[in-house]
This record gives structure tokens, C-alpha cells and sequence, in this order.
């Protein structure tokens, strides 16, 4: 931008200012609104530090991938003016923080955002045992272009990328840069790019192409061009994309028309061919998208006529952004998301085709994935390498990588929990896995099946513990280190107590409960007499036995005598009990005490004088039910 000198005096140089400052602010809405970033942002930091200059200061630094600037502008008008602010800007906000790898931070912003918690760092541990690959990243050091993206195969060994490298190509005014063109140029045998060479003029016009995607034969491509014309959407001038296809005919790309599903009220664009031909998949911000842009797939019939878009689903798009898709040739489906939990900006997922649809996205991993944009990812599923795009460094890069297995994935227990005896499923089993300190790593609910599977890491030793209402816990200790093995499956089998032990059983109302002799307590008295300490001792001997035991001691009278004189002298009573047992070296937080009084008769006696003294006999009594 040209800067313009002058030399003025008094009211003149104060006038002049005034109406530079004015003038000056309105060209840089007017450049915000065009998208040039850049040159709006230099004219924001001269003015007041309004709502609207803060706001539009941060999103340029942060469309512009200036983190650092974003980041100060963005704090400065959070700190101002965050209860009136969009929503949307605390999420850029955060992604900003993510950007400079500060999660705390990010996850403070992101937590307000989604209304639940948000922990990247523990995302980040999980992460570590989940993505399917390791990578080995380099960045394609004979690429000189300041901006080269979109790498995709075609023709057995050549390939064909996006690059602003053409400087004779009109500036583009988001970053500064000549438009992008597409390129094609023969991959060496060590992943180096050679002869590289624009397309003709018949792909390449005056405004942007990129990612291209190629018939198996080489013969019919598709990629993006941006509209030379903009449109205004919701008050902002947007240039949106559309899909072109092109056929390679006598040596020359030709016949370039664009898709009959392109519009000029939204984009569609960064095709992907399925092997067979039949599917292009693309990104598009069409109606009917959850977010800003979802991934859609369209038909491709014998005819070359296309169906009808279809949105992936809420499994692989998010409220956020989804792009850049790419669908390898055993149909596993890669692309990048804004929206999916990830290191920063956009991250790069894979999802498996399963039965026609494709599972839940899995994040790629931090040997790929940065806290900026990592995009346009391709692979070749064979022989483990390709390449993929990523701004890390401040522009955007083309990047080669080679891959292998995540070892780390196969480290895993898994296994059922049982009935030892019966050997039938144990459902709604508790499993928890320990360190060797002790520490809780893990624990589930197992489900229907009763199954269940933890992630572990090597050279690491391990407890795994089934527990279950009424059952003996399970211990198993396992290993991973040199003489453990990689993946443990251990079916735990918990006994009953109630096949345990002979005094244990279960009643008609399915209460597990420990039978003892009659506890007689003097009468008016709650005091535990002699007689009933020998019996109850039978119970502290189990109790020590089986230290995860938990009893409720409860007490219970007959109907003789008031509701409430009755309800009294059994809670007493089952309060005796409970201090007798912890007097005997059972920790209190294993016992419960509860007097039922009158309310739960054994018998008919429900009332004083409608029966012989033995039959109350048999309600006045003391009962030990095991929780756990």
C-alpha cells in the first residue's frame, strides 16, 4: 500500500486528519469485507480500539494465520466487550491459543463454547494410543513456491499441485499473493518433485484452480476455480468455488465444463474420485450443511450424468469446518476438521468405510497434525506414503511422508467378566485398571455383552480388577514389559458370595444377605449383650475375610407397642450393631445402619393382639445385606 506524505499547519493538518482518520476507517471495513486481510489489519492498528476495530483486527490477524497478533487483539476485545460477543469469535479465539499450543487457555474459551468441559491435553494422551499411524514428515525441499498445496496423483508417477508461484498472476488481495494455478510435475523414485509444469490456459484462468482429482486412467479430472465475480451472502461479499471437470484428449486438457450441482449462492470444491470412478466426494457449504463446510458425496453414473449430493452425516461433519476429503483406493475416507477434537486449526482424520457408511473419525496424530492447518492429505494405502499440505511455518508447504503401524495401538487388555461357576455374562460389572502404585487408569460399566477394553502403553505393569454387587473382586496383575506381552486378554471370573459362603444367600427379593443366628437384644435395650457378640463375631470373621464387603446392618421389631417407640429402638439397636463390628476392627465406611421398626413384618402380625407371642417372635429381629 503506497503511503502519501503531508506537510500541513494548524486547523488544516487538524481537519485533514480527521477526515483521513474517517475515510481510513472506512476503507478498511470496506478491505475486511473484500477479504483483504492484510491491508485492512495495517489501517485497524492506527484506530480507536473500538468493538468493531478489535473484532476485525483479530480476524484478520487469525484469517491471515498471524497467531501472535490474533491472539493480543482477541484478548484485548474479550476483555472489553465479551458479553456482548459472538460466540463464533471465542472459537476462533481459542483456536488462535490453540495455535501457540496453549490448551489451558484454549480450553477455557472452548469449554463456554460447547456448554462441557474440554481437556486437549487428555485428548492428546488418548490420542497417543488411538491414530492408526506413525509419520515420518518432511517437506518437499525442491518446492520453492511461497504457496503450494492440494499434492495429488495421476498418470502412474506424476502428480499435480496448486502453487501462487506464477507472479505474472494478479495479487490476491487475502494474502498478498499472485492467484494459485495448478501445476503437474513427475515424482522420483525418493518422493522429490521434477519438470514441473503450469497446465495450459484452457485449466489455468485468471483466478484461482486448485485440488485436482484424477480418473484411474488419467483421463478425466476434476478441481476448483474460484469465481471471478463475488456475491454478497448474509451482508458479506464472498467469491465462491465450483467444481470443473476437464478430459485429456490428443495430449490436451480439454473440454472443461463446470458441474451441474455448482451455484452461485455457495461453493463447492476439493474433489476427491473414488477408485472405481462412481463418487466424487467434495467439500460444500450448499444448504442443508452443520457447519460453515461438510463433506458430501455425489453419483457418478455409466452416462456421466451425477445424482443427487449427500451429506456425510454428523459422524464426520461438525458444526465447524469439514474439507479437503480425499478417498484413498481401499475406501478409507481422509479429510480435515475444524470441528473434531484436535491439536489446532485444522487437523487431519481418517474413517473407515463400514458396511456403506463410514465409523467414527479418528484424529491422525501429533507426528502429523500441528496446532495450525494441516489439509489436503493423500496417500498411497500400498506402500504407506504420500503427502499433504500444512501452513506451520507460516505459509502454506507440500509435505512427503512415510508411515508405519502405531505400536502403541496394540497395547491393550480386553476380555468378559463371567460367573465363575455358571460361566453366564456378568452385565453392568465394574472393571478398573490400576498402576503399579495403585493409581484408578481406567474404569467401565461393561455393557450387554459384559465385555471391556483398555488402552495400556509398554513396558508398563498393570492390575486389572473386576468388581460386582455381591461378588468377590478379581485381581489379575499383567505386564508389559520385556517379558509381558503386547496385548492381554483376561476374562474375569467373579464368584458369588452367596456360592462363596454357606451363610450367605439370597432372599425371595433378591437381597444377598449373610445369615446368622438370632441377635437378642435385652428388653427396651439396644445394648449388645454377650450372646449376640459371639454371633455377630461370625460376621466380623467374614468381614475381614472378604475386605471389600459392605453391609447394611439393619433392625427390625414387631408391631407390639407405638410406630414411633418402635421405629426408635430399632435404629438404636442397628446402631449398636454397627459400633460392635467397628469395635472389632471393620472400618465404618463399610457399614450402613437403618431401623425399619414394625415396617417390614415376615408374617401377618401387623398389628398388637392378633397373635401368640413366638409368631411377633419371628419379626423382632437383625439383618446383615451385603451392597457390595
Amino acid at each position: 500500500m503506497k503511503k502519501h506524505i503531508y506537510i500541513l499547519t494548524g486547523l488544516l493538518l487538524v481537519s485533514g486528519t480527521m477526515l483521513a482518520q474517517k475515510g481510513n476507517l472506512k476503507r478498511a471495513h470496506k478491505l475486511f469485507e473484500m477479504k483483504a486481510y492484510a491491508q485492512a489489519a495495517e489501517i485497524y492498528e492506527t484506530k480507536d480500539r473500538s468493538k468493531v476495530v478489535l473484532q476485525n483486527l483479530a480476524d484478520s490477524y487469525y484469517f491471515n494465520s498471524n497467531i501472535e497478533k490474533a491472539i493480543t487483539a482477541y484478548k484485548e476485545l474479550f476483555s472489553k466487550y465479551e458479553d456482548s460477543l459472538d460466540n463464533d469469535l471465542r472459537f476462533r479465539y481459542a483456536q488462535a491459543l490453540k495455535g501457540v499450543k496453549n490448551y489451558k487457555e484454549a480450553d477455557i474459551q472452548l469449554s463456554t463454547y460447547y456448554g462441557e468441559e474440554i481437556d486437549t491435553d487428555a485428548f492428546i494422551e488418548l490420542n497417543k494410543k488411538t491414530t492408526p499411524h506413525i509419520f515420518d514428515l518432511k517437506v518437499l525441499d525442491n518446492v520453492n513456491s511461497s504457496n503450494d498445496f492440494g499434492l495429488s496423483f495421476y498418470d502412474n508417477n506424476k502428480v499435480a499441485f496448486a502453487s501462487a508461484r506464477n507472479n505474472e498472476n494478479p495479487t490476491y488481495s487475502w494474502n498478498n499473493l499472485p492467484y494459485l494455478d495448478l501445476y503437474s510435475a513427475t515424482l522420483t523414485t525418493d518422493g522429490k518433485l521434477e519438470n514441473i509444469t503450469s497446465f495450459s490456459d484452457e485449466v489455468n484462468s485468471n483466478s484461482h484452480e486448485s485440488n485436482a482429482t484424477f480418473s484411474k486412467d488419467g483421463k478425466t479430472m476434476y478441481f476448483n476455480r474460484t469465481n471471478s465475480s463475488r456475491v454478497k451472502v448474509d451482508g458479506e461479499r464472498i467469491a465462491h468455488i465450483k467444481i470443473f471437470k476437464a478430459e485429456f484428449i490428443d495430449g490436451e486438457w480439454a473440454n472443461v465444463k463446470e458441474l451441474p450441482f455448482n451455484s452461485k449462492s455457495y461453493s463447492t470444491e476439493h474433489p476427491s474420485l473414488s477408485k472405481d470412478g462412481k463418487i466424487l466426494y467434495f467439500a460444500s457449504d450448499m444448504p442443508g450443511t452443520l457447519g460453515g463446510f461438510d463433506i458430501f458425496k455425489v453419483s457418478i453414473s455409466d452416462d456421466g450424468t451425477y445424482g443427487e449430493p449427500e451429506n456425510l452425516g454428523n459422524k464426520i461433519n461438525t458444526p465447524q469446518r469439514e474439507q479437503f476429503p480425499f478417498i484413498s483406493d481401499l475406501d478409507v475416507l481422509y479429510f480435515s476438521s475444524l470441528g473434531h477434537q484436535g491439536y489446532g486449526g485444522l487437523d487431519v482424520y481418517r474413517s473407515n468405510s463400514v458396511n456403506g457408511s463410514f465409523d467414527k473419525p479418528v484424529n491422525l496424530g501429533s507426528s502429523i497434525n500441528s496446532s495450525l492447518d494441516d489439509f489436503a492429505y493423500v496417500v498411497k494405502e500400498k506402500n504407506d506414503k504420500g503427502y499433504m499440505s500444512s501452513n506451520r511455518t507460516g505459509y502454506d508447504r507440500l509435505y512427503t511422508f512415510s508411515r508405519e503401524e502405531n505400536i502403541l495401538t496394540k497395547y491393550m487388555v480386553e476380555g468378559l467378566v463371567q460367573d465363575k461357576n455358571s460361566k453366564v455374562l456378568l452385565p453392568e460389572s465394574l472393571v478398573t485398571l490400576f498402576d503399579d502404585s495403585g493409581n484408578v487408569l481406567q474404569d467401565s460399566i461393561v455393557g450387554d455383552k459384559a465385555d471391556y477394553l483398555f488402552k495400556i502403553e509398554p513396558n508398563k505393569k498393570y492390575k486389572i480388577r473386576g468388581t460386582r454387587k455381591a461378588y468377590i473382586p478379581q485381581d489379575v496383575e499383567f505386564s508389559t514389559d520385556s517379558n509381558g506381552k503386547v496385548h492381554h486378554n483376561i476374562y474375569l471370573s467373579l464368584e458369588s458370595f452367596a456360592d462363596a459362603e454357606e451363610r450367605v444367600k439370597e432372599n425371595e427379593k433378591g437381597d444377598v444377605q449373610v445369615e446368622l443366628d438370632k441377635i437378642y437384644f435385652d428388653f427396651d435395650k439396644s445394648n449388645i449383650r454377650e450372646d449376640a457378640a459371639i454371633t455377630l463375631n461370625v460376621l466380623v470373621d467374614l468381614m475381614k475375610k472378604y475386605p471389600s464387603m459392605e453391609v447394611e446392618v439393619s433392625a427390625h421389631t414387631d408391631a407390639r407397642g407405638s410406630d414411633q417407640y418402635n421405629l426408635d429402638l430399632s435404629k438404636r439397636r442397628a446402631a449398636s450393631t454397627l459400633e460392635y463390628l467397628v469395635s472389632q476392627g471393620i472400618e465404618r465406611d463399610r457399614l450402613k445402619s437403618i431401623g425399619y421398626g414394625e415396617m417390614q413384618p415376615l408374617n401377618k402380625c401387623t398389628e398388637e393382639g392378633i397373635c401368640e407371642d413366638e409368631e411377633y417372635d419371628i419379626n423382632r429381629r437383625c439383618e446383615f445385606t451385603i451392597l457390595n
